[in-house]
């Protein structure tokens, strides 16, 4: 490795709404360029129904956002970096798969299936499969078969790849005639890029391999074919079309195509490395290690606590979203947790605050300016209202607006607002929403603790760690911990550059590029002791408002 040569990395981070290029330094992870690009069809709302929790995204929005992404970031660095660039990284949203023929093609990218939903991306948030999730748990608890759920967690979710698979087949013929295999969006945008597409050359990584299709090397990869058989006759065969090996992501699917070249501006041949999920290279990127708890915070959350896995031993982790050997940095083992929402609870309540300013513009024309002036401003008025109130007998929130991911994944449930009366304003309510996804970060951190795995930091990153002090102070006096927040705010695409640095071979480990490219620290919010106190009345409320609605909505479905 010769750092005197100047050398840059693409980290490609797809996310919910948009997907970010951004060019890094190999010499020192400074970012050098970036360009962002949404995904239009998505941004129109075309193939989603929020209220039916279905959420689909056409594979063209990814291949055009990508390309505009990555073009967008060339023209913001300076002249010449494109032809130094020797690697690119990719970490997408997940468990996003979608239905592939046997050529490996998307069957959304054929034209009997364009407009087809079903035949598209399911979005890590869609939950119309949370029956066929049901039925992968009980069969896994049956005791005819091992227990494939005990690596993540003891619960099998609607939010991962089999049951989006085997609920899609089922209810689509056209779909199940026509399916091959499955494909995560994190192991399809590098084998577009390097032509290996085709189930016989795709290089899956151990990342959604581990956390969302059951994979581990005790049961010689995937669960039984008699297993996924049973869950649904749609999988039958599923096992032998999967993968035999899966991959750490400091390792290289292959090079970049001539055809993909031209399109983005770069050289051929250069490295794409396996992909990886969202918040795993964002701990990357973020400069953690063993026992340091990292926070995507986003529209939801995704936790990733990293432990030496001789220290774990054989010990399985209840309620959390699975535990991987090299799923995030390669050599430890990766505790995944998070929460279903977040950052879209907030956006779910200014949209209810503005529904009556949007339907003035749209009556009244020559207002639409000032009507969204105020709307851009709803967040900072009601945070400067909350940040000197005392909300200690105020209303109290569930923050379960889109299902439970963890502790004890549970998507049938939902959000709640009690304590309410008739001096309860919008500032108060808004305190407490943040308050809930304060504790529901909680229930995460006591989750863990509770089963003897230590935390000894917590790192915060994502948009919101940036932008609000507000919640990153209520978390911090929630948690009763210090939250060091990141500089970067695109931590996943470094964490995503760094791996790709290694599979270029620049690194020898993601060990040794870690250290030279993650983002340092920016700051660090320290619990305050008088809130603190508060916080922990408050969230024994929350966890008994909690159980009522759980039992509430479980009753109500007919389910113990």
């Amino acid at each position: 490795m010769k750092l005197s040569e100047k050398k840059y990395l693409i980290g490609l981070d797809f996310g919910s709404d948009s997907v970010r290029a951004v060019i890094v330094s190999a010499q020192n992870g400074k970012e050098k360029g970036s360009g962002v690009a949404y995904y239009k069809q998505w941004m129109d709302g075309a193939f989603s129904d929020p209220s039916k929790s279905m959420f689909r995204q056409h594979p063209s929005d990814y291949i055009n956002a990508m390309t505009n992404a990555v073009k967008s970031a060339i023209a913001d660095s300076e002249d010449g970096i494109a032809s130094k660039i020797i690697g690119i990284g990719v970490d997408t949203t997940g468990s996003t798969p979608a239905p592939v023929d046997k050529n490996g093609e998307i069957l959304a990218l054929k034209p009997e299936f364009w407009e087809n939903p079903n035949a598209m991306f399911i979005l890590w948030k869609d939950h119309t499969s949370v029956e066929m999730a049901d039925r992968i748990n009980m069969i896994a608890r049956s005791n005819d078969f091992e227990d494939y759920t005990r690596y993540v967690g003891g619960i099998y979710s609607s939010e991962w790849y089999w049951s989006k698979a085997a609920y899609i087949a089922e209810q689509d013929a056209a779909v199940n005639e026509a399916v091959h295999s499955w494909v995560e969006l994190c192991d399809w945008i590098p084998a577009l890029l390097t032509n290996t597409t085709n189930p016989a050359d795709l290089k899956r990584g151990i990342c959604a391999a581990g956390h969302k299709a059951l994979w581990h090397d005790s049961w010689g990869g995937l669960p039984s074919q008699e297993f996924l058989s049973a869950i649904s006759p749609t999988l039958d065969g599923m096992r032998e079309k999967y993968s035999k090996t899966v991959y750490a992501s400091d390792t290289s699917v292959g090079g970049l195509t001539t055809e993909w070249a031209e399109k983005l501006g770069l050289n051929p041949d250069i490295a794409v490395a396996v992909g990886e999920f969202d918040c795993h290279a964002g701990a990357v990127g973020a400069g953690a290690g063993a026992n340091d708890l990292v926070k995507v915070i986003g529209t939801s959350t995704c936790d990733i606590l990293m432990v030496d896995g001789e220290e774990l031993g054989n010990q399985t982790i209840n309620g959390i979203c699975g535990q991987v050997n090299g799923s995030s940095m390669p050599g430890l083992v990766a505790l995944e947790a998070g929460q279903s929402a977040f950052g879209d609870i907030y956006a779910w309540y200014k949209r209810l605050l503005s529904w009556p300013l949007q339907q003035w513009a749209e009556q009244n024309p020559e207002d639409k300016q000032i009507t969204r002036d105020i709307e851009e401003n709803i967040f900072p008025m009601l945070s400067s209202a909350v940040s000197y109130r005392d909300n200690e007998k105020g209303s109290i929130a569930i923050d379960w607006h889109n299902g439970r991911r963890t502790p004890n994944a549970n998507q049938r449930l939902t959000g709640a607002i009690a304590n309410l009366n008739l001096g309860s304003d919008a500032p108060e309510v808004f305190h407490a929403l943040v308050e809930s996804t304060a504790f529901g970060a909680k229930s995460i951190c006591d989750c863990f603790i509770a089963q003897g795995i230590d935390i000894k930091r917590v790192i915060a990153i994502g948009g919101i760690s940036k932008k609000s002090p507000l919640v990153m102070q209520t978390c911090s006096d929630a948690l009763n911990l210090k939250i060091s927040v990141v500089e970067s705010e695109q931590s996943c695409a470094i964490g995503a550059a760094i791996l790709a640095a290694v599979a270029a071979g620049q690194f020898r480990t993601a060990e040794e590029a870690q250290a030279v490219m993650s983002s340092p620290v920016c700051q660090v919010y320290s619990p305050r002791e008088k809130e603190s106190a508060i916080y922990q009345k408050r969230f024994e409320a929350y966890q008994n408002l909690g159980k009522a609605i759980e039992t509430i909505v479980m009753t109500e479905q007919g389910i113990k």
